[in-house]
């Protein structure tokens, strides 16, 4: 009996090693396959969080301006548009367990970013307006204004139609794809109907 359990002890060992090894190399595998597509889905939803962001400071030097109807009408829906998918997209990111970043309206990073129109992001990120541009933007008189915020704002949707449509072709979580394929849908008809304005003014 002793031997026959002798025996038995490290075919058993052996057994489970062999076991734990499978395991491991299946999971190991699954994180790999995996880590692709999540990492796109937090790369998008991180980017694109600092991208609206940006978006509502542009709107938010509209405050006060002259502008036309179409214009504020356009501005308005941007805010209207941006600012709950920049929640929803911080809802994410939290329950992935990842980190928001701060963005450029962020009060308790105003000095470092806001005052500087997030320049640093700019450089990453298709689109992002750099500091001159929005120090002239300020400094702009009203006649000049307006045709001015428009042309800053198509080159900033078609920076964000440009990361969406990477997220629509290599995301992985379906309401990031859906989120994202909104946003190409969305500012791309934002787009024309502000090149059309611009057409419109000459």
């Amino acid at each position: 009996m002793t031997s026959s359990t002798s025996r038995a002890v490290p075919a058993l060992l052996l057994a489970g090693a062999l076991a734990l090894t499978a395991c491991g190399g299946s999971d190991a595998e699954s994180d790999e396959g995996g880590a692709g597509a999540r990492d796109q889905d937090v790369a998008f939803a991180s980017d694109m969080i600092q991208h609206h962001a940006q978006a509502l400071v542009l709107v938010d030097h509209t405050v006060g301006r002259e502008l036309s109807p179409d214009v504020a009408d356009l501005a308005e829906g941007i805010r209207e548009a941006q600012a709950p998918e920049i929640e929803t997209m911080t809802d994410w990111l939290l329950a992935w367990g990842e980190e928001v970043p701060a963005t450029v309206r962020d009060h308790v990073n105003a000095e470092g970013h806001a005052s500087e129109g997030g320049d640093d992001v700019g450089e990453q990120m298709p689109g992002m307006v750099g500091a001159e541009e929005l120090a002239a933007l300020e400094a702009a008189p009203d006649a000049e204004f307006e045709a001015r915020w428009l042309r800053l704002m198509v080159e900033h949707h078609e920076g964000a139609v440009t990361m969406a449509e990477e997220q629509v072709r290599d995301g992985d979580d379906a309401d990031a794809v859906a989120l994202a394929e909104r946003v190409v849908a969305g500012q791309g008809a934002e787009i024309r109907q502000m090149e059309a304005l611009l057409e419109a003014a000459g």
